[in-house]
């Protein structure tokens, strides 16, 4: 890079630090503050934040990497996590649910549904403990992300690149908490958000792609084959039913059984209710409604990141037909940015990429110092403990998530290799506890909690000696250990306190097995409740295809392919009508429970 390109860089993490820093007081005055803005946060920058941090560039550098091999292919691969897919259940109906239990993390939440007793602080305790695990394997991915990416145009060592990344967010991430997290990821959400429109305009304009054209794979033995790709292939907007890859792609050759796979596990991912940096945003919320509409603004603005990756793909294709063929589609991104932009706008683009990869980390550090500070500090080490001692805590905990973070990263050199496995098997152990808290009312604290600790052991033992394993045996067999883990623990133990069950049901009103405890509401009332049940589950099926339309459709806006475009755009105004009669419409109209009971 020039030295001009040095120095945009260079200012860009200078401000970003003083941002944060400046916002240190008001992240103060405790850990309500620290954690979730004092709830007092405008749903619109939750909005916008939350796409900050979902573009990662470790993400879009996988994203950017299937789309070049596959074409489209690779985008409905990314239906396993990439798309996130899940905002149209926290859109519908999640976010309103986590935000009426008015804790702070997810692990507190426990004593919510199973109570403050053995069976509530048994679910708690491993909840934290899975959830730190959770967290620190995050990192790691982000940190190989960054050190990657920012290694490449600083000249040094992926691990160096890494660490300053890593050290330079975790300043003001330690320094202001949620507030910090939240108002830099709205100023690094403008960059990203000019960064898109270049790369997009740079695409449309210069590159026009012939019938055939050679992409790259990876093989097995850490070399690269390059394959012929037909352009009908590449850009189509439905998934074929087989591929004919070789190499580490192979394992996405039954391809439409693997869509079918990916879409089961998402249905099943965004029924459990999440964890992490997406569900505090729900937390800190002021309404139901304003988590409805902070979801809505978070999937329209998500919707540019296909565009900005589509077209990384096309000038990645472009540099290859002038060119050597890129062999690892890993650095299309970084190699795209090398030799398709000017001095200065090379600067300005490398640092809106930092920023990326710089807003999900300090999302992803200081939701899990949360769980540090509140569910083990504070719960179980120190109940007593002042808020300065918990502030020191906070700040405690996200600098070791960071460095325990690191050091695993060190130990990994494949972005889609450690993706997999948290997508697909670390969360595969963790949600099907997650999923039965909501839906099953004889589902108990230690069904919680042997569940999760079998989900995630299996997943770290497979991940340990399992070797080669494809990634849906990964989730198959993590999540069966799970369950069963859950249904012995559960049938072994006494229920729930039927008080505690009552209060659950009376304030989350969820859907699923309930049985007797919905009949603390009189009939009136529990058909109000039925209904609107009944309208979020159809909402949600409308809400998926509704965003997979709209992210398709800027990909297809970017290719020029009208007939293709208008088709999904048609798409998108049908499921948006159908949307804002069954779903935005009743918003304001929360069911009232307060003064109706039976």
């Amino acid at each position: 890079m020039h030295i001009i390109d040095y120095s945009i860089v260079a200012v860009y993490l200078l401000s970003i630090v003083l941002v944060g820093v400046y916002l240190k007081g008001k992240a103060s005055s405790g850990i309500e503050s620290y954690f979730l803005g004092s709830r007092n946060i405008p749903w619109w920058a939750l909005g916008a934040s939350g796409m900050a941090s979902n573009t990662d560039i470790a993400g879009t550098m996988i994203g950017v990497a299937l789309v070049y091999a596959l074409g489209t292919a690779g985008f409905f691969i990314e239906i396993r996590g990439g798309v996130v897919l899940v905002l149209a259940f926290f859109m519908i109906f999640m976010g309103k649910w986590n935000r009426r239990s008015q804790v702070m993390t997810t692990a507190e939440w426990m004593k919510y549904r199973f109570g403050s007793g053995k069976q509530g602080d048994t679910a708690r305790l491993l909840s934290a403990i899975s959830n730190i695990f959770f967290t620190i394997a995050m990192v790691s991915y982000f940190a190989i992300g960054a050190g990657k990416f920012a290694g490449e145009f600083l000249g040094i060592d992926w691990k160096l690149a890494a660490i300053i990344m890593a050290g330079l967010a975790m300043i003001y991430t330690v320094a202001s908490g949620l507030y910090g997290v939240v108002w830099t990821d709205v100023f690094q959400g403008i960059l990203i958000f000019g960064a898109i429109l270049f790369v997009c305009f740079k695409a449309i304009t210069l590159v026009t792609l012939p019938d055939v054209f050679s992409t790259s794979v990876p093989l097995a033995d850490g070399t690269f084959q390059t394959i012929q790709m037909k352009l009908s292939d590449w850009s189509r907007i439905t998934p074929p039913a087989t591929l004919d890859l070789p190499g580490v792609y192979s394992m996405y050759n039954l391809f439409g059984l693997a869509i079918t796979f990916y879409l089961f596990k998402i249905v099943l991912e965004g029924s459990s209710g999440g964890n992490g940096y997406m569900v505090q945003r729900y937390l800190a919320s002021k309404s139901d409604k304003e988590a409805g509409l902070l979801t809505l603004l978070w999937t329209l603005l998500l919707a540019f990141r296909w565009p900005l990756v589509i077209s990384f793909a096309m000038l990645g294709i472009h540099y290859g037909m002038s060119n050597t063929v890129i062999a690892d589609p890993e650095l299309v991104l970084p190699t795209v940015l090398q030799n398709y932009l000017p001095i200065g706008l090379k600067g300005l683009l490398i640092a809106a990429f930092m920023a990326a990869a710089m807003s999900t980390f300090d999302s992803t550090v200081n939701a899990g110092a949360a769980f540090w500070v509140r569910d083990l500090y504070q719960a179980f080490i120190n109940p007593d403990a002042s808020e300065k001692k918990l502030i020191v805590q906070s700040r405690v905990g996200s600098v070791a998530i960071v460095v325990l973070g690191l050091l695993f990263s060190f130990t990994v050199s494949n972005i889609n290799d450690i993706w997999g496995w948290i997508s697909m098997g670390i969360s595969a152990g963790l949600f099907v506890p997650q999923i039965l808290r909501w839906y099953w009312a004889r589902f108990n604290g230690y069904g919680y909690a042997i569940g999760t600790f079998t989900g995630v052991v299996v997943a770290v033992l497979l991940r340990l000696i399992g070797g080669e394993i494809p990634e849906y045996y990964f989730f198959i067999i993590a999540s069966v250990s799970s369950l069963l883990g859950c249904v012995i623990g559960t049938y072994m133990t006494a229920e729930t306190d039927r008080a505690v069950l009552e209060n659950f049901y009376r304030t989350t009103r969820p859907f699923g097995l309930w049985g007797s405890i919905k009949n603390i509401f009189p009939e009136s009332v529990k058909l109000q409740i039925q209904k609107e049940n009944n309208r979020d589950i159809v909402s949600t099926v409308i809400a998926m295809v509704w965003q997979l339309s709209l992210f398709l459709s800027g990909m297809m806006l970017v290719l020029g392919h009208w007939g293709k475009f208008g088709i999904l755009m048609l798409v998108f105004a049908a499921t948006s009508v159908l949307l804002y009669f069954n779903w935005y419409k009743h918003l304001d109209n929360e069911v009232k429970t307060e003064d109706s009971m039976g």
